[in-house]
This record gives C-alpha cells, structure tokens and sequence, in this order.
C-alpha cells in the first residue's frame, strides 16, 4: 500500500533540537512577560482591569503601558504576554470589526469579536504571544471571555489572567458575589489588580479600569496609583571642576570639512 505523506505532527526538529543540545548548544528560551488582567461582571454591565507594567525579562520597560484596548464602541479587551503581539491583534480585530459593523449596519456582537480573535490565535498555533480578557455589552446582554494563546477560550462571570492572575483570583474567590452594584465591582476589580501589583514581581505600577454598560464606556485610567515615585528633595548639584577632564582635544573644522567645486556640464 502506497505510503502517503497525510500530514500531522512531525518531530523531526526536537529530534535535531536533541542532538545540538547534546553538542553543547544552549537553547534560546521563552521570554518571560509578566502582567495580571481581570474582568468581573456585575448586574448590568462588565469592568475590567489591568496593571500598567510592562517588561522586557527582568527590565521594567514602560511603567505606565495601557493594557486595556479599544475592539469595539461597546467591547474592549485586556492583553497580556508579548506586548507586540496584544497591539497588533487587538487593533486588527478591531478594523475588521469596524468594516464588519459599516456592512451589516447593526451593532457589533461580543461572540463575533471572540470567533474572529479565537480563530486568528488558533491559525498561528500559539506563536502569538497574546492572552486575553473580552469584555462587552451587546443585545444578549453583559459577557466576559478568556482567550488563550493557543485559541482555545472560556465564558466565565469573573476571570484572571497573566503571571499575576493566582493572586488576583484569590481575591475573586473570597469576595465574588452575584449582582453586584458598579461600584462594588470597581472596587473589587482594582484590589484584585493591586494584589498582583505587590505579589508578582512581573506586575507592578497603577491599577487602569473600564466599565463597559449599556450606555457607554467610563476609562478609568491610573485609577489608582499605588506606587507614586518619591523624588528627592534635594536634587543633585555638582560645582563645577567636581568631574577631571582627563584629555581636551579641539580639531578645527577645515580638517573635517572637504570643500569641492563641481562643474557642471
């Protein structure tokens, strides 16, 4: 019988990944990101919250980095893991949904901007570094959503992702309660958020709201800042001579400069 090629998982480059190791080669790993995202949603509407940290492995890159985008007029998401990667997925998800919206005429469903995101994620196999929380309001009401890298996703009254999602969902877990007012679900949002600030070291800065309702969305942004940088009071002040000037070399300009005449033809 004929050996058809059908496809499939092929593990031939674990197999060489396997042997250069073997001669010593040291593997390049993952990236570490590190965010906490979370969204609730109470009797009404949906909030959701982010941190404002951004990292390059152990560099604090952006210390107030908005990890809260704009999918739709009544739908937003978090993004966490490859900052790159949430940007550019969210933003384009959110021109097709645009065109999407200008061809029906009819406002934009939140399982339609969760199919197109889940099927995006699901082409590229996980090798687009970016998990995420939707969030909106449409004619079924009030829905959350977890998107993971891989495509596969949840609907869930409240959620947690990123490096600080276990300490955030800790908080979930104690004070969650069904119908909850708008304010109560602001307020436990933000300490959900801030419990990943000061318990995971890939999380840190200000706590960002959005509360998406039927008649709008509020963005709260630094809605909390929790950690405010203290400046000195006295700023530093060198007298003069305090550096020694070890060499001083001054070449005039015409030893730099050639100066040609052109004729032209």
């Amino acid at each position: 019988m004929e050996n058809l090629n059908r496809g499939g998982f092929d593990f031939d480059l674990c197999n060489r990944n396997n042997v250069l190791e073997k001669t010593g080669l040291k593997m390049k790993g993952f990236m570490k990101t590190g965010t906490t995202i979370v969204g609730v949603v109470y009797k009404g509407g949906v909030v959701l919250g982010a941190d404002t940290r951004a990292t390059e492995g152990p560099i604090v890159a952006d210390k107030n980095c908005e990890k809260i985008h704009y999918i739709a007029d009544n739908i937003y998401c978090c993004g966490a893991g490859t900052a790159a990667d949430t940007e550019s997925a969210t933003a384009l998800i959110s021109s097709k949904l645009k065109l999407h919206k200008l061809s029906t005429g009819k406002q934009t469903r939140v399982i339609t901007a969760l199919t197109m995101l889940k099927q995006m994620l699901f082409k590229y196999q996980g090798h687009i570094s970016a998990a995420l929380i939707l969030g909106g309001i449409d004619i079924n009401g009030p829905s959350l959503h977890t998107i993971y890298p891989h495509g596969s996703t949840d609907q869930l009254p409240y959620v947690t992702m990123g490096s600080g999602s276990l300490a955030a969902m800790a908080v979930f877990e104690a004070k969650y309660k069904n119908d909850m007012t708008k304010e109560e679900a602001i307020a436990l949002v933000a300490e959900a958020i801030s419990s990943g600030i000061f318990n995971d070291l890939g999380s840190g800065s200000n706590v960002d709201v959005t509360v998406i309702e039927p008649t709008g969305v509020t963005v709260l942004r630094n809605y909390q800042t929790p950690n405010e940088r203290k400046f000195r009071n006295n700023p530093y002040i060198f007298k003069q001579g305090t550096t020694p000037v070890l060499k001083q070399d001054i070449a005039p300009l015409s030893t730099k400069v050639v100066i040609e005449d052109i004729m032209m033809s």
